[in-house]
């Protein structure tokens, strides 16, 4: 396995984990981080949807999707771009600029391990 492919995977954990818990337990993360808590559905949407990504992410990881690698750098790039946006337009609370660099160096993780992943392959080919 790649040293990007094993970064999908520990992502694919941290987002397969996350879901449930939004899931499952909702109001607990949201009262440990200081968060609004909230009885409505969108946060258990969320939560499926982190699960789902996190499926995506350790299957690709599974098929060495270099492609999917590198796309997961920018999107998840993006998210902390959206994020710091929705909190600079007081739309979401300050602490989801940590999710949000938390993904950031999850990509900045997967980016380096492709660029060594590439060096490996091109000294192995010499």
């Amino acid at each position: 396995m790649s040293k990007a492919a094993l970064t999908l995977k520990w992502f694919a954990v941290y987002l397969a984990l996350l879901g449930l818990i939004l899931v499952l337990v909702p109001n607990l993360p949201l009262q440990l981080m200081g968060m609004t808590l909230t009885h409505e559905v969108w946060i258990r949407v969320v939560g499926v949807l982190a699960f789902n990504i996190g499926l995506y992410y350790w299957f690709a990881a599974g098929s060495e999707s270099r492609a999917f690698f590198l796309a997961t750098v920018y999107s998840r790039a993006l998210v902390l771009a959206a994020f710091a946006g929705f909190v600079a337009f007081q739309l979401g609370e300050p602490l989801l600029i940590l999710f949000g660099a938390i993904d950031c160096l999850g990509g900045l993780w997967t980016l380096r391990a492709v660029r060594q992943d590439d060096q490996t392959r091109l000294a192995l080919a010499r």
